[in-house]
């Protein structure tokens, strides 16, 4: 900022504005954009927008604070571009750099404007720097929470999955269970269980769980509590898929399966289940 308090990079910037934004964009073209990302018309009207935000904001002369007022307009549309650019697959340094790069083209103005007052253009670049970086790191922080949103709706997707309610029979729904159980895994499966036995109006569940690698005291209270909410909405539960490992961990640790009924295999729980929703099995004289 010049010694009189008032900053001359607004002028500067309305009165260059053309050479401004083709430098810039030239700058971003030599960083090597990514075309097949981005296309050139669609980064200059970005640019166009920044540079106009930028210059609003800056002519009411707060250089420090981008949380004030006066910076959401241009914090909005950094975000904006960020979350753009997330989504597009560009790397958090290439969504930094469309603000890093907006340095030489603005410096190179200030030098061609005064240089010849070498402490004011030292104060004006600086002042451009500080504020400059804070409006790059904010665009990183964006980039930062946009990738980290899009991770946790993958992992919610992926649990999603990996959780599915098949229906085996009428009356007869299946849940087979791979991998670990998890508090959140837990109550996905718990809600996808009792919106099928809804739906299906079922009134068996099995529970498979040949897939579950280990059973500790934590996994048997998630499955206590699948089995529980189950017949809060009226269908039994038979539990499947235990194998001689996990029974002796189950008394081991004393959990208490008493009052639930278990198989050992799938096909040992579907056979059950079709007796008690009341189908009977049998043989035809063509296979004996």
């Amino acid at each position: 900022m010049s010694l009189n308090g008032q900053s001359k990079i607004p002028q500067i910037l309305k009165n260059r504005e053309a050479e401004v934004l083709a430098d810039w964009l030239g700058e971003q073209m030599a960083a090597g954009i990514r075309k097949d990302l981005l296309k050139e018309m669609e980064l200059r009207e970005e640019c166009r927008e920044f540079l106009e935000l930028f210059t609003d904001a800056i002519q009411q002369g707060n250089f420090t604070n981008i949380q004030s007022p006066e910076w959401r307009g241009l914090k909005d549309m950094l975000a904006s571009v960020s979350r753009s650019r997330t989504q597009k697959g560009f790397t958090p340094t290439e969504t930094a750099n469309f603000v890093f790069s907006f340095k030489q083209p603005l410096f190179k103005r200030l030098r061609q404007e005064l240089g010849q007052n070498g402490e004011t253009l030292l104060e004006e670049i600086l002042s451009a720097t500080n504020l400059i970086d804070k409006l790059a790191l904010w665009t990183t922080e964006i980039y930062q929470k946009t990738r980290e949103e899009v991770i946790l709706r993958q992992q919610e997707e992926l649990m999603e999955l990996s959780t599915p309610v098949v229906k085996l029979w009428e009356g007869i729904l299946a849940l087979p269970i791979i991998g670990t159980l998890d508090s959140a895994r837990t109550q996905i499966m718990m809600e996808s269980l009792l919106q099928m036995i809804v739906q299906t109006g079922s009134q068996v569940a099995i529970i498979d769980i040949t897939g579950v690698p280990t059973v500790d005291t934590l996994t048997a209270q998630h499955l206590l509590k699948t089995v529980t909410a189950a017949r809060l909405m009226g269908a039994d539960c038979i539990i499947s898929g235990i194998r001689p490992q996990i029974a002796q961990t189950i008394v081991y640790l004393g959990v208490d399966l008493a009052d639930i009924t278990t198989k050992a295999s799938l096909a040992d729980a579907f056979v059950l289940a079709l007796k008690r929703s009341g189908f009977a099995i049998s043989r035809s004289k063509s296979a004996i």
